[in-house]
């Protein structure tokens, strides 16, 4: 085997080894469609970033305490281009209500559907969902 071509096989390898691999995840196999949840919340943080937009969300308990929940959206292309959303669409401290669909495994995350704003305003978040609303 050519020394150069060793050495060059051996960069692919590496750099293909050390680059991290991300992988998108199936509605199913994350989210119940039979969970629907719907929630009352103070935006706390948003990562309005790819593949999915997050916002977090602090949702009152029934103890008298708050439980942060992440709900992921769809991609920010598809919330811009299609439903309506700008950057400032959302802000830290803003007051919401969320409908989604809730994780399997019982955490506080869930896939939204619709979010509306304090305005009344009621937008699609690009929900990975098959079944449209």
């Amino acid at each position: 085997m050519n020394k150069y071509f060793r050495g060059a096989s051996i960069i692919v390898l590496a750099t293909s080894l050390a680059t991290p691999t991300l992988a998108h995840h199936s509605f199913s196999a994350q989210y119940d469609g039979e969970k629907i949840v719907k929630m009352t919340g103070t935006v706390t943080k948003i990562e309005w970033q790819n593949p999915h937009v997050y916002i977090y969300v602090d949702v009152a308990d029934a103890k008298g305490g708050y439980a942060q929940w992440a709900l992921e959206m769809g991609a920010p292309a598809v919330l811009t281009r299609t439903l309506g959303w700008t950057r400032s669409t959302l802000n830290i401290g803003d007051q919401i209500n969320v409908e989604g669909r809730g994780a399997r495994d019982g955490s506080n995350l869930a896939n939204a559907r619709t979010v509306t704003l304090a305005s009344g305003e009621t937008l699609g978040a690009g929900s990975s969902e098959t079944v449209t609303p």
